[in-house]
């Protein structure tokens, strides 16, 4: 500990009351002032658990059973009620992972933001809104006057986060907790928020305790980092010797856990393609009042894309690039209002019986997309419920055995999808897909939702699959480093236009476009070592 020592934790433990389980056991590190400190973990580590104990804000049903917290020289947990509420805000700000949750509905931006600076300050009125013009400007908000009217509702995801960085930044606070401050933004954005974060705590000399499962992310900003496992610290030290050689092996698993660029595969492009779309238009009805007419929104402004045999075809973007919408239309979950889609040289609409059968659709959130009264077999064996030339013994057995290409033995068949993990749902929901053996697959941000070591896992999943059926694939996502692993060509959207596409390595090393520049500027290229560890190069640093 040094004379500069803002916060410091010593065998901090905690445990579920009913049970007596332990769920952070012995943790220790100390935050500089002004330093940029680390904590990486998994869901279900700890991490979040031992940061909110910093602040007294752990649920009724953990309690701390052991360890100290000095803030500042004061114990924490012994300080008063009142004393307490004036820590929170004033001296330590926290920036929640989902701001919808944390801003609330029904009052506009302003109120909000005036509730800390009257709790916590002496400031008039004017002299509060002056302040909070001043930090909304700061923080991007294009219109600040319009934005103190408006509510929570009214902004993107990046933006409200944006919106509560400069509640936690108008109270000067020493200490910024950031507990998974990005994980529900795209790349661009992402890395938007972290630079903005940065450049406002740096230039108030605000220490950030930075939380979060992405390693890349926390190693870029941080030069101290712990890796929690399990409720404990496994692993301590300088952000540069932990990823350069990792002692521990879950350290180690992280790391190898990462997405690297997959083997070059070479495709046959001079037959006709798989599925080929044209011209693509969606629109949307826009809102109407009482006094304005519904303008339609459109969303595609006539996409064109081919898709080969057995290739796999990234299509990337922000959010908001039409992405989605594009993979939804081609699926024929949204209709298209002009533009055609042929399926294996035929029009799509000529036999949709045949092509429900042969393409299929993995979402994002298997939760969502899985029946919760129906067992894990029977969701399987449903899939195929259409399928010709199969009586129901062959669908159980093939259902069975989809379940065991995926890794999930016959153990599993019995459950429902509440008793399996979020990796466990993926699973079966790619066994839905590919139990038909479908010639085509749409793959919807299928991975974002995973921790990093349940998304490599099931990255290589779906990359033996593909390679022992064959089918092509659509793969969608905002995740390059995702893309870089698994695409064999990728497309990239802005604003519901394609700007860019080519063979996956002559995007990611030649880039065209600005935009895909600046999406590949929000992800490193990482190389393996010896060791264990691995290399960060930032790509196109000098362009950002």
């Amino acid at each position: 500990m040094t004379d500069n020592t803002l916060l410091t934790v010593r065998g901090l433990s905690l445990e579920v009351v009913r049970t007596g389980h332990r769920v952070v056991k012995d943790v220790s590190f100390d935050i500089a002032a002004g330093e940029i400190f680390g904590i990486v973990g998994e869901s279900g580590s700890g991490k979040t658990l031992a940061t909110r104990a910093l602040i007294s804000l752990l649920p009724p049903a953990i309690a701390v059973t052991g360890g100290s917290i000095v803030y500042k020289g004061q114990d924490v947990m012994s300080l008063p009620v009142k004393a307490l509420r004036n820590l929170r805000g004033a001296e330590i700000g926290v920036v929640f992972q989902e701001p919808m949750t944390s801003l609330n509905p029904s009052m506009t931006i302003g109120r909000q933001l005036e509730e800390g600076l009257i709790l916590h300050t002496k400031l008039s009125g004017e002299e509060r809104r002056a302040r909070i013009l001043d930090m909304l400007s700061r923080v991007g908000i294009r219109d600040p006057e319009a934005a103190l009217m408006a509510y929570p509702h009214e902004f993107s995801g990046g933006m409200r986060q944006r919106i509560m960085l400069a509640s936690v930044m108008l109270l000067k606070p020493a200490l910024l907790i950031a507990d998974e401050p990005t994980t529900a933004l795209d790349a661009v954005i992402q890395r938007d928020v972290m630079e903005l974060m940065v450049e406002l705590t740096r230039a108030e000399g605000t220490a950030v305790l930075l939380i979060s499962h992405d390693l890349p992310m926390v190693a870029r900003y941080t030069r101290r980092i712990v890796v929690m496992e399990k409720g404990a610290i496994v692993e301590q030290g300088r952000t540069e010797d932990l990823l350069d050689a990792p002692q521990h092996p879950y350290t180690k698993k992280l790391l190898s856990s990462l997405p690297f660029r997959g083997e070059p595969r070479r495709i046959d492009t001079s037959k006709a393609p798989m599925v080929s779309a044209r011209d693509i238009v969606v629109d949307y009805a826009g809102r109407k009042s009482l006094l304005k007419k519904a303008k339609p929104k459109r969303a595609l402004h006539g996409v064109s894309i081919d898709i080969h045999e057995g290739e796999v075809v990234a299509l990337v973007g922000g959010s908001g690039s039409g992405k989605t919408t594009l993979g939804r239309t081609i699926a024929g979950l949204v209709k298209e209002s002009e533009g055609h889609i042929r399926f294996q040289g035929r029009e799509r609409n000529e036999d949709w019986k045949d092509y429900r059968l042969n393409c299929q659709m993995v979402f994002q959130d298997p939760y969502s997309s899985l029946d919760p009264r129906m067992t894990i077999q029977a969701l399987v064996e449903e899939a195929l419920r259409l399928v010709p030339d199969l009586d129901q013994a062959a669908k159980r057995k093939r259902a069975l055995e989809t379940l065991e290409e995926v890794g999930l033995g016959a153990d599993y068949a019995a459950r429902y999808p509440h008793e399996l993990s979020g990796g466990q749902r993926q699973r079966v929901a790619i066994a839905r897909a590919v139990a038909r053996r479908p010639r085509f697959l749409i793959a919807d941000e299928p991975v974002s939702a995973l921790d990093v070591t349940v998304r490599a896992q099931v990255l290589d999943l779906f990359s033996d699959l593909q390679k022992r059926y064959g089918f092509s694939c659509l793969f969608i996502s905002h995740d390059l480093g995702v893309v870089e692993q698994v695409a064999d060509r990728v497309v990239v959207m802005q604003d519901g236009r394609i700007i860019e596409e080519g063979d996956r390595d002559t995007i990611f090393d030649s880039p065209r476009e600005a935009y895909t520049r600046r999406l590949l500027s929000a992800i490193p290229a990482l190389d393996q070592n010896e060791k264990g560890g691995v290399t960060l190069k930032w790509r196109l640093e000098d362009e950002v």
